[in-house]
C-alpha cells in the first residue's frame, strides 16, 4: 500500500501525519503529490472530503525555503471559514518545523493586526480575494516572489463573483510559478482561467462515485412544504444526532428555521453570510465543542467545514445539483466515521432529486413519515442505500432518552419533547443542557 514517504514526503512530515492517525494517502493525494513535487501545474477536480487540502499543503511544505522570509506560497480560498481551516491544518504540520510561518488574511479581521504580522515575514499566506487585494492596495503584501499559487475551490470563487479579483491578484505574480487549481466542477470560465494562467497543467479527476462517502447512509423522506418542519422535528427526535448540520437554500430560511428550532427547545444556531466574523467563529467553536447539537447553515457558509463528530446531515431544502449534494453529505461520515444523510423532498423537488440521482448513478431510497416513524416506500430502488431502522446502533445512553426503539444509538444525544406546552419546552432545555456528554466520538 502506498505511503506518504513513497510519494516523496520527508520523514518529519510523515511522522507528524502518523501522530494524527494519517498513514496512507487518499486517491487525490496519491495522484497529486508526485506531480507537484516534480514542479508541474495541476488541475484537480475533486469534492471536499477527499483530502485535497493535504494534497497541496504537503508539497508546499517540502518546497518552501524557511531561510527566505518573503511570501513563497499563496493559497486563495472563496470563504473565511476555508481559509481558517487550511491555516489550522498548516499550523499543525509546521509546529515541529523550524522557520516556516503562515498567516491567514480575510475580511472581518482587524486589518492592522494582519499588517503587523505580515511585517514579521511569512512564507505562506492563505486568504480570501477581497482581503488580499486590500493588502495589495496598502502595499503590505508583495507577491513578486511567489513561486507556488493555489486556487482552492475555484468554482465557488466563480459562483461568488470573485473571478475578476482572482485575475487581478494573479496578474501581480511572476509568470513562472507553479499553480494548482482545485474545483468540484469545471465550468467554461474556470477552464479559460486555467488556460490563461497555467503552464501545461496535468489534470486529475476523482470520480463522483468515489466521493459519496461509502460509510454514509443516504435516503429521502417525502413530505410537503406545510409539514416539512414537523417532519424535521420528528426525524431529529427519532435519530437523536450527536452533532447535525441542517442545510437551507437561503440565509433567510436558515435564520427562520433556527429561530423555530430554538423556540422548540433545541440547542441550535445558524451559520450564513450575514453573520459577523466574531459571531461565526463563536458559533463554530460552540458546535465543535458540542455545546450546540444542531447547526442550520447555507451552502456557501459551510463550504469546506470539517467538524469532527457530525453524525447526521439533514437537507431541509433539497440541493439543486449533485455537486452541492455531495458537498453537504460530505460533512458527515468523515475520516472513516459513520454518517447519515437525510434529504427532505416535496413534490416540486422531484426534478432536483432526479438530477441528483442521475449524477450519483443510483436511486436513493424513499421513505415517508407514519405516526412519527419512518416507513420505507414500496417503490424504493434495489440500488438504494440499505435502510437503518431508527438510525445507527450502538451503546445505550443514560437518562430519559425516548423513543424506546432508538435507545441504542451511540451517535445520539436524546430527543426533545417540546411541542406540548411552554412548560415542557423550558423543562426540556434544563434537562438536555445538564445531560450532554461527549458520546459516540
Amino acid at each position: 500500500m502506498t505511503t506518504f514517504a513513497s510519494l516523496g514526503i520527508n520523514s518529519k512530515l510523515t511522522n507528524i501525519l502518523k501522530g494524527s492517525g494519517i498513514v496512507h494517502p487518499t486517491p487525490i493525494q496519491e495522484k497529486t503529490i508526485p506531480i507537484l513535487l516534480a514542479k508541474k501545474d495541476v488541475i484537480a477536480q475533486a469534492q471536499t472530503g477527499t483530502g485535497k487540502t493535504l494534497a497541496f499543503i504537503l508539497p508546499i511544505l517540502e518546497m518552501v525555503d524557511p531561510n527566505e522570509p518573503h511570501i513563497q506560497a499563496l493559497i486563495i480560498t472563496p470563504t473565511r471559514e476555508l481559509a481558517i481551516q487550511i491555516t489550522a491544518e498548516v499550523k499543525k504540520l509546521i509546529e515541529h518545523l523550524e522557520g516556516i510561518q503562515v498567516l491567514s488574511v480575510y475580511g472581518g479581521q482587524d486589518v492592522e493586526r494582519q499588517v503587523k504580522k505580515l511585517k514579521g515575514g511569512k512564507q505562506i499566506v492563505i486568504g480570501t480575494p477581497g482581503r488580499i487585494i486590500d493588502h495589495m492596495g496598502r502595499g503590505t503584501i508583495n507577491l513578486s516572489k511567489v513561486s507556488f499559487l493555489v486556487l482552492d475551490e475555484a468554482d465557488q470563487m466563480l459562483h461568488m463573483g470573485f473571478l475578476t479579483e482572482v485575475q487581478s491578484i494573479i496578474d501581480k505574480m511572476p509568470y513562472k510559478k507553479q499553480t494548482i487549481l482545485t474545483s468540484a466542477t469545471m465550468p467554461n470560465q474556470i477552464r479559460a482561467l486555467a488556460k490563461q494562467y497555467m503552464i501545461k497543467p496535468e489534470e486529475i479527476q476523482i470520480k463522483t462515485e468515489q466521493v459519496t462517502v461509502k460509510d454514509t447512509k443516504q435516503w429521502v423522506v417525502e413530505t410537503t412544504d406545510r409539514n416539512k418542519q414537523e417532519v424535521l422535528r420528528q426525524l431529529i427526535d427519532q435519530h437523536r444526532p450527536y452533532l447535525a448540520m441542517i442545510f437551507c437554500r437561503t440565509k433567510r430560511r436558515a435564520s427562520a428555521l433556527n429561530a423555530d428550532l430554538l423556540e422548540l427547545g433545541y440547542e441550535s444556531d445558524e451559520l450564513h453570510g450575514d453573520l459577523s466574523q466574531a459571531k461565526r467563529e463563536d458559533v463554530m467553536n460552540r458546535f465543535r465543542q458540542a455545546k450546540l447539537q444542531l447547526l442550520v447553515a447555507t451552502d456557501v457558509a459551510a463550504r469546506g467545514l470539517d467538524v469532527e463528530g457530525v453524525t447526521h446531515v439533514f437537507n431541509y431544502d433539497i440541493p439543486q445539483d449533485v455537486e452541492s449534494y455531495i458537498h453537504r453529505i460530505g460533512r458527515t461520515g468523515r475520516a472513516g466515521g459513520k454518517g447519515v444523510a437525510i434529504t427532505l423532498a416535496t413534490p416540486k423537488d422531484r426534478k432536483y432529486l432526479e438530477l441528483i440521482e442521475k449524477g450519483l448513478k443510483t436511486t436513493l431510497e424513499k421513505r415517508r413519515m407514519d405516526g412519527g416513524k419512518e416507513k420505507e416506500e414500496s417503490f424504493s430502488s434495489k440500488k438504494s442505500t440499505p435502510s437503518s431502522k431508527g438510525g445507527s446502533t450502538s451503546k445505550n445512553n443514560k437518562g430519559n432518552r425516548k423513543p424506546k426503539e432508538d435507545k441504542n444509538n451511540k451517535n445520539s444525544r436524546g430527543p426533545r419533547k417540546t411541542r406540548e406546552t411552554g412548560e415542557n419546552r423550558s423543562n426540556s432545555r434544563r434537562q438536555t443542557s445538564g445531560s450532554r456528554g461527549r458520546r459516540g466520538r
